[in-house]
């Protein structure tokens, strides 16, 4: 019965898994606050296009002067007449768009209900027809993304699935066994997906989630699947029966998989929190797939196995090794023997890969994300390094007055926030109605609105800046808008006292309510994560030392992780490209592996629980554990660190640093934490590791 249903489950929702990438757009960096207001002010009330094209032009070899010029008109004429634009902005009619070698100009679209996508098709089709003309712009680099995400998960499942394969046959012996945790992982995100194209229905969900949900849920589920079926296949071996091998492994192998899962949970629960669209989107998908596939490891998987029964050995490649563990417990016992010295080496090594993270700089991924395989990428990089390198910004100035702006007290007004603006620090200039026609004095400028020719001159200018009660003032800065300070600037200008109600947007308004959100919210997720953990984990192991002592190796080789992130990306090592960290892995990567990590923890602990309670010898327990644990752990930590170390050879970069985070992070928490650390400190605390006040 459990099997049919969750054949049904597969089925139905798989059909609406389908249409999840098609309800995925943008890169979900939107966030509630004055930005979005003076958007919506400038697209509803200013008349600001919905969504804007760049089409770049580079003038061929031989080519003359007139010819790339008659170029540009015939191109963007084609455009005006087969896409109907609500604009278009050419460079012959702006001087600053166009330079002997190269030219862009702009496509205007105002209409917000206009589906992108076949516009962008149709553009493209047009362009093909020319050479040295290609597409960018942010609708662009957005629909590109998605199609780089789904590339890049096909890409990621084609070298990841096969190696991680390979890993379980080498873990589990046969390849019936091998198979169950790739069709659970199968099922988690067959019905993650489906799940999700109903999220997607109320909410806006990123691209990115189409590449970040796979890797988790793909990942925890084989790991689950594997643990589950290593301890049913042990106590077989032990002489169970099926129905007792099944008790025994729901019953030890369930307790851990569920608290890891909850120590997973509730990492990526804390980053909702953080009122930024990527990190609920990461944190809902995350959760869904991590919920999935725990029911499917723990009803599921043993349905699977009560019918298979001992079929489970079928094609059996490895025999089972007894020296294997003898090597574990010979190497655990060279550990404890000198704990001191083992310590202090991990703690060196954990200590050196800490080193450059002062030195990480964090970036909003923007057209950056793409590889440079992409036209939009490489256009984009072009018109940015041919037009865009003078260090300046926009601030968009929306301001309120109920009185209107077009009488002389209103105009005062006018001219008070303009001339209170340009006497700021980073402002070169603030334009107003003053700037375009050249007048200074408010009454002078409210007669000239008032005679009817003078007006009917104006009137362009007018309706530019002003719509019955709301003055748009752009505001120019001499510094870039992702520069700490322009965000200065804007967030100094939103706490300050205007003559009338000013609300401030722009690119760096955007970045700065975005940073500000980030490291406003980085204590109450740090605190919810650490302490809901150690609450967790002093349940599980009835332990007040354990917890703290898990706590602290996670923080140090977390910390190490992102060192060598920083090393790898920013100093371009490996064949990295250059680039800055993503302003989310920090976040992303801490709640994520933070629980990610104690799923071996609490495999391992619990096992060395196991046999301290039978014994009430620490040594024993921890050596035993260690050696009943270290392969299948092993195993399960390789596992996680393919599925998510694939995501190495794709191609957006956020995605990518994530991927390698957390395998970078996991190979870390399984060697140096997991071999090295864990049994060293052990055996150092003896007893006291499993201390509890009021135990009775």
């Amino acid at each position: 019965m459990i099997l049919i249903v969750w054949l049904i489950a597969a089925v139905v929702f798989g059909f609406f898994a389908a249409s999840l990438p098609s309800k995925l757009e943008g890169d979900g960096f939107r966030t509630d606050g004055d930005y979005e207001t003076v958007q919506k002010e400038l697209y509803d009330t200013f008349d600001f296009p919905e969504n804007t094209l760049l089409v770049l032009f580079e003038k061929e070899e031989g080519e003359s002067a007139d010819d790339f010029h008659s170029t540009i008109d015939s191109v963007l004429n084609k455009i005006e007449n087969d896409v109907s634009p609500s604009a278009v902005d050419s460079p012959l009619l702006k001087e600053e768009w166009l330079k002997e070698e190269v030219a862009y100009a702009a496509v205007h679209f105002d209409d917000e209900s206009i589906q992108m996508d076949p516009v962008i098709e149709d553009v493209r089709s047009i362009l093909a027809l020319e050479e040295g003309v290609s597409l960018t712009g942010g609708p662009v680099i957005s629909k590109d993304i998605n199609q780089a995400s789904q590339d890049d998960l096909k890409r990621a499942e084609l070298i990841g699935l096969p190696v991680a394969l390979i890993v379980l046959v080498l873990a589990l012996g046969s390849v019936v066994a091998s198979i169950l945790p790739l069709v659970i992982g199968g099922l988690t995100i067959v019905i993650g997906f489906g799940v999700l194209s109903f999220v997607a229905d109320y909410m806006d969900l990123a691209i990115f989630i189409l590449n970040i949900a796979p890797m988790l849920g793909l990942a925890l589920s084989i790991d689950f699947s594997l643990l589950y079926i290593n301890r049913f296949k042990e106590e077989r071996a032990n002489g169970r029966t099926i129905d007792e091998a099944l008790s025994i492994a729901q019953s030890k192998a369930g307790h851990s998989i569920l608290f890891s899962a909850l120590c997973v949970f509730i990492g990526l629960g804390s980053v909702l929190l953080i009122d930024i669209d990527i990190f609920k989107n990461v944190a809902i998908g995350g959760m869904t797939v991590i919920a999935i596939a725990v029911i499917a490891s723990m009803t599921l998987l043993p349905a699977l196995l009560k019918l298979l029964g001992d079929r489970i050995n079928k094609w059996q490649l490895i025999r089972p090794n007894p020296e294997a563990s003898n090597r574990w417990r010979t190497f655990a016992g060279f550990v404890m023997k000198r704990p001191v010295i083992i310590a202090l080496l991990a703690l060196l090594l954990l200590g050196a890969g800490m080193i450059p993270v002062k030195n990480m700089n964090l970036a909003i991924p923007a057209a950056e994300s793409l590889p440079t395989t992409f036209e939009s990428r490489t256009a984009f990089d072009t018109i940015e390094k041919e037009f865009m390198q003078d260090a300046a910004s926009t601030v968009y100035a929306v301001a309120e007055r109920e009185d209107g702006w077009l009488d002389a007290e209103g105009l005062a007004v006018m001219k008070e926030l303009q001339g209170q603006l340009e006497q700021e620090e980073t402002v070169t200039g603030a334009e107003t109605l003053f700037t375009v026609s050249g007048q200074t004095d408010p009454e002078q400028l409210a007669a000239l609105l008032q005679a009817p020719e003078a007006a009917a001159q104006l009137q362009p200018a007018v309706d530019g800046f002003v719509k019955e009660n709301q003055l748009l003032i752009p505001v120019s800065l001499d510094a870039e808008a992702d520069s700490d300070e322009a965000q200065t600037a804007v967030r100094d200008w939103s706490e300050a006292e205007w003559p009338v109600d000013v609300t401030f947007g722009g690119q760096p308004k955007f970045n700065q309510e975005l940073y500000d959100e980030i490291f406003s919210k980085i204590v109450p997720v740090l605190s919810v994560i650490l302490i809901s953990t150690f609450f967790i984990l002093m349940i599980a192991f009835r332990s007040i030392i354990i917890p703290l002592k898990a706590i602290l190796m996670n923080v140090i080789s977390l910390a190490a992780t992102f060192g060598i992130l920083v090393w790898l990306f920013q100093g371009g090592h490996f064949g990295m490209d250059q680039a800055d960290i993503s302003l989310i892995l920090p976040v992303l990567v801490f709640s994520l592996v933070f629980g990610l990590s104690m799923d071996y923890e609490v495999f391992l602990i619990s096992r060395i629980r196991e046999y301290y309670l039978e014994t009430r010898d620490n040594t024993y327990a921890t050596v035993e554990g260690l050696a009943s644990t270290s392969k299948i752990i092993t195993s399960a930590a390789l596992i996680m660190i393919v599925i998510t170390g694939a995501f190495a050879f794709t191609g957006v970069v956020p995605v990518k640093q994530i991927g390698i985070g957390i395998a970078i992070a996991i190979a870390i928490d399984a060697t140096i934490v997991r071999l090295l650390l864990v049994p060293s400190l052990m055996k150092l605390l003896g007893t006291a590791n499993w201390w509890m006040p009021f135990r009775r």
